[in-house]
């Protein structure tokens, strides 16, 4: 099947088909400047202010027919949304939000609490807050459902940590939350014919996308084989999933990738690069490259609670709705929020290439230096395996701010003790320690590892193992942190690490959002 010369997309139920030189503007771009649809504001144009929040049908959440309240949309940032990133997809604007020719609950909720000074803020805040409504009402979201409420309060708080207000009108906001009629509101999947949509998409959707503009090359690969074929031929290729960091560089520091392959239509058709699998009889789960970041977060809040408190802070929903894992591995940060747990769990990255077809990678060998994988020019990371393991596990990220922040130093524990007889001293049977934000790489701590075996779990050991910590490593200073700083941070989190397992053992921590 040959390939098409555009990308083909819905917004507010209208058919759109963009080509040529248009395709490499963003959402937001398209949505003001095209549609005249200037409800979507732009302030930050890196995707942390939330005010250009749009909603998108969630497909990897989505496993009903894609007709009626069965059907998911989740909020995105359109600001670092590019048009090669939307095929297939159908965006709703604030303008789209509207009920019977009237403003929905959602909206009547804001007016009736105040939630509106400047505005300029507002659209953001009612998307988001609709996407919250729908989960709310079908019972998905963490607050519980809308007849059994854990804390209303705390979980818009939560969901509304990626939107700002300038004139800080968060208390008439969060009232506004809390007083939406979900007995009346009207699911965003309702207000629009689904079934036809996805039949008009269907058509396009198993067709690559290949556009050729002013030197620029975009393609958008309909399966995997195809992905692999590209990249052998442009091994050079940026490849864009969610584009939470590419996105944020192409409009801060100007990034101009001559070729481009977005995976976006992968994410639509090859449902094992957006799966999560359990495998029971060697107790691992299977991620797919392209699952979004909130889905490996619901998944690892059942099985390993730890992990999903940091993928909670991560970034904000709007960024974990578009985010990958595959990609924060790929990004080789050496502070990547996720990576310390990958390397005290002892994951495996698997990739894929045509010439030499799939291999798997432990992922303490898939860094070679800052920035530098054991990744071909022409391969492409298709799933990674995380073994589960009821080990004491803490892990922890250094921010100047809780949300919305990148990671100035970040560590990772995994620790199991000897039995021991009543009111004993435990004894370290096996520790497993990752440290990032002091080298060019995210470190295994093995000599302190090995050290460990055999001593007894007290503030006196850890003492020691934080100083072999600060005596291993020569951090770099940054604008995130000074040398000295993180050297002590190092050396204080075995001392953090040793208080809080001493007495709550494997107890879980919960995030809190006051």
């Amino acid at each position: 099947m040959g390939h098409r010369d555009f990308v083909h997309f819905y917004v507010n139920g209208k058919e759109h088909r963009v080509g040529g030189a248009a395709v490499f503007q963003t959402l937001s771009d398209y949505l003001r400047q095209d549609l005249y649809l200037c409800g979507t504001k732009v302030v930050c144009a890196e995707g942390d202010c939330g005010a250009c929040s749009v909603l998108v049908l969630d497909r990897q959440r989505s496993q009903a027919p894609v007709t009626g309240s069965g059907s998911a949309y989740k909020a995105v940032n359109a600001c670092i949304q590019y048009l090669y990133q939307i095929d297939g997809a159908h965006i709703v604007t604030v303008e789209g939000l509207k009920a019977q020719n009237a403003i929905n609950a959602v909206q009547s909720a804001m007016v009736d609490q105040n939630g509106a000074q400047c505005g300029y803020c507002t659209p953001g805040f009612i998307t988001t807050m609709c996407a919250l409504a729908q989960d709310m009402q079908a019972g998905v979201s963490a607050c519980g459902s809308k007849d059994k409420y854990k804390d209303k309060t705390t979980c818009i708080k939560d969901a509304l940590t990626g939107n700002l207000c300038r004139c800080t009108g968060y208390e008439a906001i969060i009232q506004a939350g809390l007083a939406i009629d979900l007995d009346t509101f009207q699911p965003v999947a309702d207000l629009y014919d689904l079934a036809s949509i996805d039949e008009s998409l269907q058509s396009t959707r198993q067709q690559s996308v290949s556009i050729q503009a002013a030197q620029r090359l975009v393609f958008v690969p309909a399966d995997l084989d195809s992905a692999l074929g590209f990249l052998a031929g442009q091994p050079g290729a940026r490849i864009v999933s969610g584009g939470t960091d590419v996105s944020v560089n192409i409009n801060k520091r100007g990034l101009l990738p001559d070729v481009i392959l977005s995976t976006c239509l992968l994410s639509k058709n090859d449902a094992t690069l957006t799966a999560i699998t359990l495998d029971t009889a060697s107790n691992t789960v299977i991620i797919g490259a392209l699952t979004s970041l909130k889905n490996v977060e619901a998944f690892f809040a059942e099985h390993v609670p730890e992990f999903a408190r940091v993928l909670w802070v991560f970034g904000s929903p709007q960024i974990r709705n578009a985010g990958t894992l595959a990609g924060n591995i790929a990004n080789g940060s050496p502070i990547g929020d996720s990576l310390p747990f990958l390397f005290v769990a002892g994951a495996t990255i698997d990739v894929a290439s045509q010439a030499r077809g799939r291999r798997s990678v432990a992922i303490d060998a898939f860094y070679k230096g800052y920035k530098q994988l054991d990744l071909a020019p022409d391969e492409l990371i298709v799933g990674i395996r995380v073994p589960l393991t009821q080990e004491i596990l803490r892990l922890y990220k250094v921010s100047r701010r809780q949300h919305l922040d990148i990671s100035g130093f970040t560590a990772a524990f995994a620790l199991s003790l000897e039995p021991t007889a009543m009111g004993a001293v435990p004894v370290i049977k096996k520790l497993r320690v990752a440290l990032g934000g002091v080298a060019a790489t995210v470190l295994r701590m093995r000599q302190i590892e090995d050290r460990a075996v055999g001593m007894t779990h007290d503030a006196t050991t850890w003492a020691i193992l934080g100083e072999m910590a600060r005596s291993a490593i020569d951090p770099l200073s940054d604008v995130r942190g000074a040398r000295d700083y993180r050297l002590t941070l190092a050396r204080n989190i075995f001392d953090k690490f040793y208080l809080e397992t001493s007495e709550t053992g494997t107890a879980p921590r919960e995030p809190i959002c006051k």
